[in-house]
This record gives C-alpha cells, sequence and structure tokens, in this order.
C-alpha cells in the first residue's frame, strides 16, 4: 500500500491525525472509511491488515485517530460516541471533495456502532461492515461504570480502561445515553456485514445477534471462530480483510477501469519494513495478490514465495496455451491441470534452476493427442521465456 498521511479538521477546528491507504500501481476504484475501537488508534495492526486486503481490491481505506486518541488533537473527556459520529461524518466530507465520496464504512467494535450511526445519515455510503461491535452503545460505559456512578455534567473524573488512565467528563457519560443503536439499525436499509468472534471476552457474542436480527436485508454474518476481540493474531485480520473485500464487491462498484497514466509500469511490488517481515504487495492495474516467504525463513507464510509465482505463471501460461490449440483443433479437451515444481540442479558443473511440468488431461484423447499436446505445452511464452536468456534492466525511480 502507498501510504498519505494528512491532517483533516474536523467541526470543532480540531486537527484528527488521518491516513490513507492507497492500492500500489492503481487509481483507487474506491475508497472506504475505517472507524477503530474504543480508545484504540487506527495504527492498531489488525486495522493495517484489513486496509492491505481491501488494497489489493482496489479500495482505498481512509483510517484515523478520534479526538483526543493517537495523534489527533482534542481531549479524550470531549471524544463520547456523537463526537465519533461527528468526526466520521467531517472526515467523510473532507475526503469526498478531495477525493472520491466513500462508498464503504468500516467499525471495529464501538467503532461498528459509530459506523452504524453515520451511515445512516451518510447518501454515499453503500455498505457498513461492523467488527466485534455492541449492539447496544452503553455496553461500553460497563468499563468504567463502576468509577463514575455519581459524575455529573461539568465534572471530570479520572478512570482506568483497559489498563489505562483516562480523564472523562459527565457529557462523555450522557453521550453513551442518547442513542437507541436498535432503531438505528432498522432504519438504515443499507447492506451490512456482521463479522464476531464467538468466545470475545469484551464483546459478547449476543451482540452480532442482535445486530443481525435488528437489520433488513440484505444482511450478512461471518464468524470469526477463534479470534480475540482485537484481532491480534495476523491471520484473523487478513481473513477478514479478505471476506469484507469480497463481500464489499456485492454492494460498490469494483470494476475494472483503464489507467489515465499511459506511462504507468505493468506490476509493482512494495514491501513496508516497518511493518512487515517478507509480506508484500503485487499490483497490477487491477488486481493483487501477496507474496511472502515460510516461517522456517522468517516470513509469515500469508502467500506464494517469489519462485512458486514465477512456477504460477509457467503454470498458468500452459493450461491457457493447450485451451487455444485444443480449441482450434476441436478436440475434446475438458480439463487440463499443469503441475510445477522447482529445483536447483547443477548440470555440467554450472548450478541452474529446474522447472518440472507434469500434465494431466481430462476429455476423449488418444495417445497421438496428448502427445501433441505435450510438446504444445512447450511451446507456451513463459515457457519459451525461461527457458532462453532474458535481459533485465533495472533502474531507480524516484518516489
Amino acid at each position: 500500500m502507498n501510504i498519505e498521511k494528512l491532517q483533516i479538521s474536523n467541526r470543532n477546528g480540531q486537527q484528527l491525525a488521518t491516513s490513507i491507504d492507497f492500492p500500489n500501481h492503481q487509481k483507487p476504484k474506491q475508497f472506504a472509511l475505517f472507524a477503530h475501537c474504543f480508545t484504540c488508534t487506527s495504527q492498531l495492526t489488525a486495522v493495517r491488515n484489513i486496509s492491505r486486503a481491501l488494497n489489493n481490491k482496489g479500495i482505498a481505506v481512509v483510517r484515523f485517530d478520534f479526538t483526543g486518541l493517537g495523534k489527533s488533537e482534542g481531549d479524550f473527556a470531549n471524544s463520547h460516541f456523537e463526537a465519533n459520529v461527528e468526526d466520521l461524518i467531517d472526515v467523510n466530507e473532507y475526503i469526498t471533495t478531495h477525493f472520491k465520496a466513500p462508498q464503504l464504512i468500516i467499525g471495529h467494535s464501538l467503532g461498528g456502532s459509530a459506523a452504524i450511526v453515520a451511515a445512516s445519515k451518510l447518501d454515499n455510503i453503500k455498505g457498513v461492515v461492523t467488527i466485534g461491535s455492541p449492539a447496544d452503545i452503553q455496553h461500553t460505559a460497563r468499563h468504567f461504570a463502576g468509577q463514575v456512578e455519581d459524575l455529573k455534567v461539568g465534572e471530570k473524573a479520572e478512570v482506568v480502561i483497559g489498563g489505562r488512565s483516562f480523564t472523562i467528563s459527565g457529557e462523555f457519560v450522557e453521550g453513551f445515553k442518547r442513542h437507541k443503536l436498535s432503531e438505528t439499525i432498522k432504519s438504515l436499509r443499507k447492506p451490512i456485514l456482521v463479522m464476531h468472534a464467538p468466545f470475545d471476552e469484551i464483546v459478547g457474542i449476543n451482540n452480532a445477534h442482535d445486530i443481525y436480527h435488528s437489520a433488513m436485508h440484505p444482511k450478512s454474518f461471518i464468524s470469526l471462530d477463534k479470534a480475540d476481540h482485537l484481532l491480534t493474531k495476523k491471520e484473523d485480520s487478513m481473513y477478514a480483510g479478505e471476506v469484507i473485500s469480497s463481500w464489499a464487491g456485492r454492494y460498490i462498484d469494483l470494476s475494472a477501469f483503464e489507467t489515465p497514466n499511459p506511462d504507468s509500469h505493468q506490476l509493482v511490488a512494495h514491501l513496508n519494513l516497518e511493518e512487515n517481515n517478507f509480506t508484500t504487495s503485487i499490483n497490477t492495474k487491477n488486481h493483487g495478490i501477496i507474496a511472502d516467504e515460510p516461517k522456517s525463513v522468517g516470513g509469515d507464510d500469508f502467500g506464494m514465495t517469489p519462485f512458486e509465482l514465477v512456477s504460477a505463471g509457467l503454470a498458468a501460461c500452459t493450461v491457457m496455451t493447450l485451451k487455444l490449440y485444443a480449441e482450434r483443433k476441436e478436440w475434446d479437451l475438458q480439463e487440463v491441470f499443469t503441475y510445477v515444481d522447482h529445483s536447483k540442479e547443477t548440470i555440467n558443473g554450472e548450478k541452474i534452476d529446474v522447472f518440472s511440468k507434469a500434465l494431466e488431461f481430462k476429455g476423449n484423447l488418444d495417445d497421438k493427442q496428448k502427445e501433441r499436446l505435450r510438446q504444445i505445452a512447450a511451446k507456451c511464452p513463459v515457457h519459451r521465456t525461461l527457458q532462453r536468456a532474458s535481459e533485465i534492466k533495472t533502474e531507480i525511480r524516484n518516489g
């Protein structure tokens, strides 16, 4: 992802620290807003992993710190639920004016509740996603309710939430009592995806049931299985991101487009050394995949290795070439499998790369036809490129 950092002023004049995760090598097809969890920040690893998955679908993700949290200005005591909703609406307005109106909104925990309320006020939002979100926003107040039983409007108190100290106000407490989220969900009338872990110890699974029950169709539920509330395991947040990106494609326009830049490169690979070991995002104009190394060499094994990707190119080109040849000959080739193995072997005293292909055919073919297909498999463009020496030119590009 390419990250652009900026400051967005909310309606109170406070600067909200914002990051936009842009897809590599392509103009964003759509924008999504991400609302982080209560007392968290937009820099949570899970948020970045979900952004990466969405980037691979061509979706730019706007993540920011709510008032008084992370690097945003303001006092946390004023960051009540209504203020969170207002921040979302203000960021939405800025992105709409300076980039493109977001069509997707995603919220984690209390951020999901805020996303629902914001979506009910924003015509441009076409889809809503909640992750581990409470069905009743007063649920969040239970984390500090016992510490502020007598706190009145105009007063402030120091509370401990999740092991950290925060100053909250009477207005902050009252803000959690003003919304009946179930009524907002019923009147939302927008596609909603509810994601929740059955064993979430912070926000119980019954909240997912209540949100889903209140929502009108189209609505979907995805279990996050053994994930914890913060999606601390990378595989859980990556899974969530992949599901969201697939689901969103049914409700927002992710169709391909022609790049306006005729000088743009065909493909780009990007590795963020501060956030990843070897996990690399690879993008063409309209598609994206992940490459990685196995855990045995320090990677996270979230994608194919570089040589597996080379083998994949060989295999894909082979089956496509055989399809075209068989169709031209009007042969009964119904399915074709190409199995590829890569190894390094010493031949004539020189260590070289060896790609071994095995072919499997389905259809009414005789031995002569199969042998001819074997010969044609060696004529696919990638096969021939790997067999002959290629020249690779390398230059430095100033970003």
